[in-house]
């Protein structure tokens, strides 16, 4: 039986001459992997750019079916995008954290709160006119938190390190090399404070900016299996160069 489902577009890789590999987080089974057929006619029931870095689709797909890839049934835009697609930044964002939340998330089970979140921060990124220059960064900041890696920061207080490998602060300096000297260690609480609605107030500079994405990037890599180097992470620094 078909169900059908919204989902945020993960990683698109092309499979052969008309057939793409599309992953897919769904509103109703988590992570997915689908084959899509993909012609170049004009009449093309599916197309390619419906498959961009952080697109929000509709569609059906008969997940009951025990097979690595599913087939797209009546695929559509749920969310067209006004500015993602048009904005250098913007798809320069769109691309990190797309690749990010493809090596992130693995999980193939429902989880509506994380859903709602990679959604409606997608919205906002869309939507926003002006004062989004940090948004990558507390988008991963706060995706820790449905991932369980959120830090913990009731220990903290001015002159302490933050151990990244026990995600926490601590008075004396760790006996391995990940950790952050007390004089980075409050940007983490820092991060933390920073929402959508008041990241315009927390005035980051390039460089600032850049050791801030390094440290989130760290972080992650140090706590998920396998987390490799990103690819876009050089050509997100580069466009906000």
């Amino acid at each position: 039986m078909l169900q059908k489902t919204l989902g945020i577009v993960l990683h698109s890789l092309k499979y052969n001459d008309s057939s793409n590999v599309v992953d897919i987080y769904t509103s109703v089974h988590g992570r997915q992997s689908f084959i899509v057929s993909i012609t170049k006619s004009r009449r093309a029931g599916v197309k390619s750019v419906l498959f961009q870095p952080l697109s929000i689709l509709e569609f059906d797909a008969d997940f009951r079916i025990t097979r690595s890839l599913l087939r797209i049934k009546d695929v559509k835009s749920y969310y067209p995008f006004s500015s993602i697609p048009y904005k250098s930044d913007k798809t320069a964002m769109a691309i990190f954290i797309s690749e990010f939340l493809y090596r992130a998330l693995q999980e193939e089970n429902e989880n509506p709160d994380l859903f709602a979140y990679m959604l409606n921060s997608i919205q906002w990124l869309d939507t926003a006119e002006r004062d989004y220059a940090n948004f990558h960064l507390v988008f991963l900041m706060r995706l820790s938190r449905f991932l369980g890696l959120f830090p913990n920061i009731e220990k903290y207080k001015e002159g302490c390190f933050f151990d990244l490998l026990d995600a926490e602060f601590t008075n004396l300096q760790p006996v391995h090399k990940s950790f952050l000297f007390p004089g980075e260690s409050s940007a983490v609480v820092t991060l933390l404070r920073m929402n959508y609605d008041n990241m315009r107030y927390f005035t980051l500079n390039r460089l600032q900016r850049q050791r801030c994405l390094e440290i989130i990037n760290e972080y992650y890599r140090l706590h998920i299996p396998d987390f490799p180097q990103l690819q876009s992470l050089k050509v997100l620094q580069e466009i906000f160069d």
